[in-house]
């Protein structure tokens, strides 16, 4: 075996071993008997425009999905092929989605939980139990654990938190283009200065959260 071949395997086992790792919430419910574990989580909380994302995905047992990890620890180019290896592999996936009006009706804690809710309730196979992301689904009468970063620590709420993300971003790239000058491709809605400064020389669009104060230099949830 040559240097390269030995180093490319020793790469290997160290995935493995990190993947593996993931899984410690998921292996804790297939030993209790649960087949199919939803992970769930949201992208879109923090952003001063757009709507809220939770992605919901139920992988097979012990899946493999080399570099799955939290999306916000993963580059742009590289969570869309992830995303697409997790459709492929996935029992069942899916997305909920809340708009701009329900997230100032409601407030954006209660929009998220009915985003995650929506993305449960469209999973083509029905899950025993839910991992989420720092939550509880009230609404929703399955088994379910809470784990604060949760997509850092399950494989299952790691593969949702993807599919949540590249789907708001591509939903941003195309408001991009309906609201050209506002950079939306680049910062996706989330409060840069960049995205202040250019709120406060053009105004709000209808996709801005007017439950969120916008001022020079800061900004506020005030839902």
């Amino acid at each position: 075996m040559d240097k390269e071949e030995h180093g490319w395997k020793k790469t290997l086992q160290v995935e493995q071993e990190r993947i593996c790792r993931l899984y410690q919430y998921e292996r804790e419910l297939y030993e209790r008997g649960a087949e199919f574990i939803a992970g769930v989580d949201e992208a879109g909380r923090g952003p001063l425009a757009g709507p809220v994302i939770a992605g919901a995905v139920i992988l097979p047992r012990e899946c493999f999905i080399s570099g799955l990890n939290d999306s916000k620890k993963i580059g742009e180019a590289k969570r869309y092929v992830l995303e697409r290896e997790i459709k492929e592999k996935a029992l069942a996936w899916a997305v909920g989605a809340v708009g701009v009006y329900d997230i100032d009706r409601m407030n954006i804690y209660q929009a998220t939980l009915l985003a995650m809710a929506r993305a449960v309730k469209k999973l083509a196979v029905r899950p025993e139990h839910l991992l989420i992301d720092a939550v509880n689904l009230e609404q929703i009468n399955i088994p379910q654990t809470s784990i604060i970063k949760g997509d850092a620590k399950s494989a299952s709420i790691a593969a949702a938190s993807i599919i949540a993300k590249c789907h708001r971003d591509r939903l941003m790239a195309l408001y991009d283009e309906r609201f050209p000058g506002y950079g939306f491709i680049r910062h996706k809605g989330y409060p840069t200065p960049e995205h202040i400064r250019l709120v406060l020389e053009l105004g709000r669009t209808c996709i801005h959260r007017t439950s969120f104060h916008i001022k020079a230099g800061t900004t506020k949830n005030e839902s």
